[in-house]
Order: structure tokens, then C-alpha cells, then sequence
């Protein structure tokens, strides 16, 4: 009998792929634990080092210690002897808020607070979750992930088109990376948008100070080439309510141009809009916001309008969302205390 030596064991042993960032080119000498660190969400910096000493992270496809420094263009991988949980989907029997649905497509209304489909710290209760429930076999995109041709945060409502077949998965891809979708959005954000109309451009990516968050460049190659459309729709004492154009789809588009502009989205923890960003030092006035904090707990972003060519009609088919309760109270207690300022 052969003896099977370690080399030998890891090469038999299949190994699937949980994480997989590339570093920027601009990337300071950083040790791989505090890289991965900025990346994965819920991980613990001792869970790292222990799948460093396991051999399960790879830089460059070489296993690495924990104390290894990231450097520039390196490829950066976490794997593990299972498949990731995300791929191990389980239809669930969740209320989707279905406002169209035909041969091909299915039109869906989000709910702030689900995630749309699952990944590292939420493996159940995502929308696709509920899909697969709804309908079998949706098709899968390039990302493995059934149905989906685009998505939108968490935290942010509103309407997403998915596909239930392979053509319609191809067709509306292709739309959405040809820019010929329609897609409008509305947000509360802090202060007073000067100009009734503008156009916000600067490629979005990863910060390199916070690496949950996404940072504009306005020059040179970092990031994703991103056009964000806006006009106010209404003012208020210290916050305006706007309509997003979207004209790219990048991460977090409108969450970070609009920080860029200087407009944070209302009660956006993540990029700081849940503190009080405008507005007096009166007591009574932080207590005013912190109940509308309450009223609308998440940033303000609804998905309102979603426009698309039916990939089997050729017929442009447009839908539109009432906003829902939490912005609506919301903007209900911005109007009265405007009314009362002016009093």
C-alpha cells in the first residue's frame, strides 16, 4: 500500500472558493489578516490567522501566513474544504412582493431589510431565497446566482426585474450593460441641493481608508466610470428630497456621489448620515431628528421606477412604486416641521 504524503492529500482534496479580492495597484504593504479584514464582513481578525495557518488563504495562488504584506495587483483567495453557504441554496417560503410576472420575467417590489441574495452572514430570508421557492430552475448568472441580472442594497427598497429563462438572463444583462434600462430613485438627503438639476460624475470604488464603503476618483484609473442624473423634487429646512437618474449601475452609485456632492443620504449609517450632518444645536431639534432616525430606520433610497425592453415582446415596459411607509412618515415629519419653521 502507497503512502499518501500531505502534498499529495491537499492535492486530492477539493477545495472551493469563498472570498477572492484583488488588490489595488496603489496597494500600501499591508498584512493579509488586516487586508481580508477590510473585506469580509462579521470575520474575526482570529479566524483569519487560523485559516492562514490551515493553508486556506492563498495569495496568487501560493498558501500564505497571516503576517504576509498584500502588495499591489496580488490575488488574494479564502478556501475551504466545503462549498460556500451562498451556494448551497434553500428555497423558503418568504412574502415577495411579486408586481408583474409573465413567461419571462418577474418583476419584484424589495422590502428595505432584505438581502437579495445570500452571501457570507446571511444564508436564508434573501429574495432569492424566496424565488427559488416561488419558481424552479431560474436561470443562473454569471455569479451563480439565480434570477438575477442586477440587484440593490440591503437597506434600499424598490423595484428589480429577474429573469426566468436563459434568454431573458442574456437579453436584460445586455440591457443593463448597454445602459438602455431605465432606472429612478428617490432619497432623502442631508442639507439644501443648491442647483434644481445636476449631474454627479466620478468612477466609484472600493475606499482605501474603509474598505465597507465606496469613495469617488474623479481622476485617474481607480474605480468604475459612474453618472449619477439627480433633480430635487422637494425642500425642506435641512433636507431635500431627490430623484436619481441612474445612468451606470455601480456599487453604492447614489450612496457615494451623493456623499461626494456633499448630501449624505439621510440616516445612511455606513457613510456617516445617521449622525446630525445639518441643521441647529438645539436639543429639541436633535430629538426631532433622532425620531425621524426611528420612523425611517435605514438609509433613505427607494428603487421607484424600473424600465426595461421585454426580451420576447420587444416592447418597453415601465413600472413605477409607491414610496414606501418609513419615507413616507418620514418626509410627513420633515413638511410639518418646515410649516412650523416658517410660522
Amino acid at each position: 500500500m502507497s503512502k499518501i504524503t500531505g502534498e499529495e492529500e491537499i492535492e486530492n482534496e477539493e477545495l472551493y472558493e469563498h472570498f477572492k479580492y484583488t488588490a489595488h495597484s496603489g496597494q500600501e504593504p499591508l498584512r493579509v489578516d488586516k487586508f481580508l479584514m477590510n473585506f469580509i464582513e462579521n470575520a474575526t481578525r482570529n479566524k483569519i490567522q487560523q485559516a492562514a495557518k490551515s493553508g486556506n488563504v492563498l495569495v496568487n495562488d501560493i498558501a500564505v501566513k497571516s503576517s504576509y504584506k498584500v502588495k499591489g495587483d496580488d490575488v488574494v483567495r479564502v478556501v475551504l474544504s466545503y462549498p460556500p453557504h451562498e451556494n448551497l441554496l434553500v428555497a423558503e417560503d418568504l412574502p415577495v412582493d411579486i408586481v408583474y410576472e409573465d413567461d419571462d420575467v418577474i418583476v419584484v417590489n424589495k422590502v428595505a431589510g432584505m438581502v437579495v441574495h445570500p452571501g457570507h452572514g446571511n444564508y436564508s430570508g434573501t429574495l432569492v431565497n424566496g424565488l427559488i421557492h416561488h419558481i424552479e430552475n431560474l436561470p443562473k448568472n454569471s455569479n451563480e446566482r439565480p434570477g438575477l441580472v442586477h440587484r440593490i442594497d440591503k437597506d434600499t427598497s424598490g423595484l428589480l426585474v429577474v429573469a426566468k429563462t436563459e434568454h431573458a438572463m442574456a437579453h436584460l444583462s445586455k440591457q443593463f450593460f448597454d445602459r438602455t434600462t431605465e432606472r429612478r430613485y428617490l432619497a432623502i438627503v442631508w442639507g439644501n441641493v443648491n442647483e434644481d438639476t445636476g449631474t454627479i460624475e466620478g468612477n466609484v470604488g472600493r475606499s482605501l481608508k474603509n474598505r465597507l464603503q465606496m469613495a469617488i476618483f474623479p481622476e485617474g484609473d481607480l474605480g468604475k466610470h459612474a453618472v449619477t442624473h439627480y433633480k430635487v423634487i422637494e425642500r425642506f429646512s435641512y433636507v431635500t428630497l431627490i430623484e436619481c437618474k441612474l445612468e451606470t449601475g455601480r456599487t453604492h452609485q447614489i450612496r457615494a456621489h451623493c456623499k461626494f456632492i456633499g448630501h449624505t443620504l439621510f440616516n445612511d449609517e455606513r457613510y456617516g448620515g445617521n449622525l446630525v450632518l445639518k441643521g441647529t444645536t438645539f436639543t429639541k431639534y436633535k430629538q426631532f431628528v433622532d425620531n425621524c432616525f426611528k420612523v425611517l430606520p435605514r438609509q433613505a433610497l427607494h428603487a421607484k421606477t424600473l424600465g426595461f425592453t421585454h426580451p420576447t415582446t420587444g416592447k418597453f415596459m415601465q413600472f413605477d412604486s409607491d414610496l414606501p411607509e418609513d419615507m413616507q412618515l418620514c418626509l410627513e415629519k420633515w413638511r410639518k416641521y418646515t410649516v412650523n419653521q416658517q410660522d
